[in-house]
């Protein structure tokens, strides 16, 4: 066997003989003290302890890694057998989980398979150890190929939560030992621990982990500022002392007289926590005063009972001490999303200063510490099929990110994943009053989507506390939302810039994604039936070549600017052939010929429409550009033309960015005026599947729907593809848009767009 390991054989389907006795004695002093450690934890802590499983995990491991040593010199064995303990004593679990850590790194870095796995184990340690090997090294970039090892380690989490726990145990272990690194090898690991697996500990609800993690992070980062408070903390820790047993004495005192079973202690703030809190209110550790906090455990059964039992607590404190009731926190009534339940409050200690106490039972408190953890201990006592709807709910967040429309693209993945592990939360209300937990400083767009991504799809208001508000309004704590919805609104590109959760930006970008891949469909399609016409090529290659010529990004953007109706192929085609324009009409398309026909006169009323900035403006001399054609609502500037005469133009017309570089003297600042009942001319370009019919429905719309006014209308048909160009007359930009929804929901009907020429 060791002729065979050590020449580099592996052992696959077979059994391993790597046990050289029965026993458990280990002539390694350093060995032995952590065998001994992790079994005695193991007895303690485990529920029906499968003693054989693990010493038999642990044989393989130690013949695994019989010639391994960690970069401190120990035997690398002392490594699984740490992550092992920190999981008995830290998260327990099961006799399984303790067998994986054990195993965790032997297929990564031994000549031990998963095949190997399997048959000593059975499958579910083998899935177990498999999860653990994808995921090493997870965090360590935002590159692609890590990327997908992020989506690895969540549909892990998803099918056994139990692969992520190690892996916070290997973290943990790796924390502590980091000092036997390089300094910039262990700032890299505190890096990604603070930027990760810290947050991601947290949203698990594993905050001994979390805070431990965090402490550990900065001592690597900023070690000066964490050994400042450090020390500062131990040359104030008597009169700390002192001032929480002079709070808790008559505390207790009190809680005996109600006959309420209760442990109470002081409970230190975390040296991270303290930090950041010094950091962001620019304040010294003395000027900090949040440092004292109390923590009351309630024995009480799990039920209806345990909210009354801490609001007896709370009253009972509250009435020795006085409250500070801007300073209450109800996480009883309300749980934070990863379960999180407990009574915060602040009173005025007997010296004046100010207390944090924390009030729950013994239950919340198991999971307030273990989080994920717990409810995984509560679930071995669930009958019938084992479901625990708790469990479930703190992993909801895991399913729907991998449900997430761009689950499948690695790297928006891993965006998704950390957007999802906010720290602070806000509690809102539907109007029946369910509650929707969010992220500080979500918006009614996170909120619809939160209640169902159909609401999301088509919110076009939101009322808040019964009055209407932005959809990009900032939402509170306590706030009830009301979202409004129409059958006809979709998803608006622009949320993007406020929207928060994960749900929200991931559906929107899906939308988005899918609005683009058909025009850019639609707009190959054209390309191919006319280049084919033209005599051009449609081969790949070629296109791409084109698109180059044409200054187009790619030939996915050309695809795109032509399905959208933005550039017309046929005006494309003539560049690329070299025909050059001889005056305003004959470069131009027949359909884009017949609607400057009828736009030239621009506005179709007498008197002023346009005023400078500031000014009345009522003797300008005005012209309205025919190539963007603008209208009111639009956003506008001039262009003064070598006869004085002001051109105007919309600000997103393709030639606005020329004008204001070459030109930006000329260049004059207008907006609309008030003007009521004028009339101003549009075209359409509308796009789809030729079918009989199609014109008298898109006519009929206009004319008789919405009653306005056709001025032309010129139609191109060729092999079951319809473009028709729609010269109307329109008030505003409002009703130009109401005409486009409508006409874009007619059958056969792929897109709808004003036109530009």
């Amino acid at each position: 066997v060791e002729g065979a390991a050590s020449s580099g054989q592996r052992w696959i389907g077979m059994s391993v003989p790597y046990a050289e006795s029965d026993d458990l004695h280990i002539s390694d002093p350093r060995v032995q003290e952590r065998v001994d450690r992790l079994f005695a934890a193991c007895e303690k802590n485990l529920k029906g302890f499968d003693r054989p499983l693990v010493e038999k995990a642990f044989r393989l491991a130690r013949w695994a890694h019989r010639n391994h040593k960690r970069a401190s010199g120990e035997p690398y064995i002392v490594h699984p057998l740490d992550v092992a303990t920190i999981l008995v004593e830290e998260i327990p679990l099961d006799s399984t989980s303790v067998a994986a850590a054990l195993l965790h790194d032997v297929v990564e870095d031994t000549e031990v398979d998963l095949d190997v796995i399997r048959s000593e184990f059975g499958p579910t340690m083998r899935s177990l150890v498999d999860g653990l090997t994808k995921i090493s090294g997870v965090f360590e970039s935002r590159s692609i190929g890590n990327a997908e090892n992020v989506r690895k380690l969540v549909l892990s989490m998803a099918s056994d939560v139990r692969v992520i726990l190690v892996k916070f145990a290997d973290r943990l272990h790796n924390m502590r030992t980091l000092e036997a690194l390089r300094e910039g090898k262990q700032q890299k690991i505190a890096r990604e621990t603070l930027d990760l697996y810290a947050p991601l500990a947290h949203r698990f609800g594993l905050f001994r982990v979390k805070n431990e993690l965090e402490d550990l992070s900065l001592r690597a980062l900023e070690p000066d500022a964490y050994y400042d408070i450090v020390n500062e903390l131990k040359a104030t820790r008597d009169e700390r002392e002192r001032l929480v047993a002079s709070f808790i004495e008559p505390f207790k005192e009190r809680l005996r007289e109600a006959g309420i079973q209760f442990e109470i202690y002081g409970r230190p703030k975390h040296i991270y926590s303290i930090w950041g809190k010094m950091q962001r209110q620019s304040k010294t550790l003395d000027e900090i005063y949040d440092l004292l906090a109390i923590r009351v455990v309630i024995d009480t059964e799990q039920g209806e009972d345990e909210r009354r039992a801490c609001w007896s607590v709370y009253s009972i404190v509250t009435d020795l001490y006085t409250p500070n009731t801007s300073r209450i926190h109800d996480y009883v009534t309300r749980p934070k999303s990863n379960g999180y339940q407990s009574l915060h409050t602040t009173v005025f200690g007997p010296s004046g200063r100010p207390f944090e106490v924390q009030i729950r039972t013994r239950r919340m408190h198991e999971i307030a510490e273990r989080g994920v953890a717990a409810h995984w201990r509560y679930k071995e006592n669930v009958e019938d099929d084992g479901a625990d709807p708790d469990l479930d709910s703190a992993l909801s967040w895991v399913r729907d990110l991998l449900e997430a429309p761009q689950a499948d693209q690695p790297q928006g993945f891993v965006d998704d994943l950390r957007l999802n592990l906010y720290d602070n939360e806000i509690h809102t209300f539907t109007p029946l009053g369910h509650l929707i937990t969010l992220p500080l400083h979500a918006t009614p767009v996170d909120f619809a989507f939160q209640v169902h991504t159909e609401v999301g799809f088509h919110c076009i208001g939101a009322k808040v506390n019964g009055k209407m508000v932005p959809l990009s309004a900032t939402l509170q704590s306590g706030d009830q939302v009301e979202i409004i919805t129409s059958k006809k609104q979709t998803p608006n590109p622009d949320w993007m810039k406020f929207v928060v959760t994960h749900k929200a930006q991931s559906r929107v970008r899906a939308w988005t994604n899918e609005k683009r891949r058909k025009a850019m469909e639609l707009g190959k399609e054209i390309w191919d039936k006319r280049a084919k016409k033209a005599g051009l090529s449609t081969v790949e290659g070629d296109v791409r070549g084109y698109s180059v010529t044409l200054k187009f990004g790619s030939a996915q953007d050309m695809y795109y600017e032509i399905g959208t109706g933005h550039h017309d192929v046929d005006a494309l085609i003539r560049t690329l052939k070299g025909e050059q324009k001889v005056d305003g009409e004959k470069g131009a398309s027949e359909l884009e010929r017949a609607f400057q026909a009828f736009v030239s006169p621009g506005k179709r009323n007498e008197g002023p429409s346009i005023v400078l900035d500031g000014e009345d403006g009522y003797n300008l001399a005005t012209e309205y550009a025919s190539c963007c054609t603008p209208i009111p609502g639009d956003k506008i500037f001039g262009f003064t033309s070598r006869n004085g005469v002001v051109k105007i133009h919309r600000a997103s017309c393709r030639n606005a960015p020329n004008l204001y570089v070459s030109e930006p003297d000329r260049i004059v600042e207008l907006s609309w005026s008030r003007e009521k009942d004028a009339i101003y001319s549009v075209g359409l370009r509308v796009m789809g599947e030729d079918r009989q019919g199609l014109l008298n429905d898109l006519t009929d719309i206009i004319s008789k729907t919405f009653k306005m006014g056709i001025r032309s209308v010129a139609v191109d048909s060729e092999e079951g593809f319809f473009e028709g160009l729609i010269t109307l007359n329109v008030s505003d930009l409002e009703q130009l848009k109401s005409v486009m929804r409508r006409l874009n929901r007619v059958a056969g009907v792929s897109g709808v767009y004003r036109l530009e020429v």
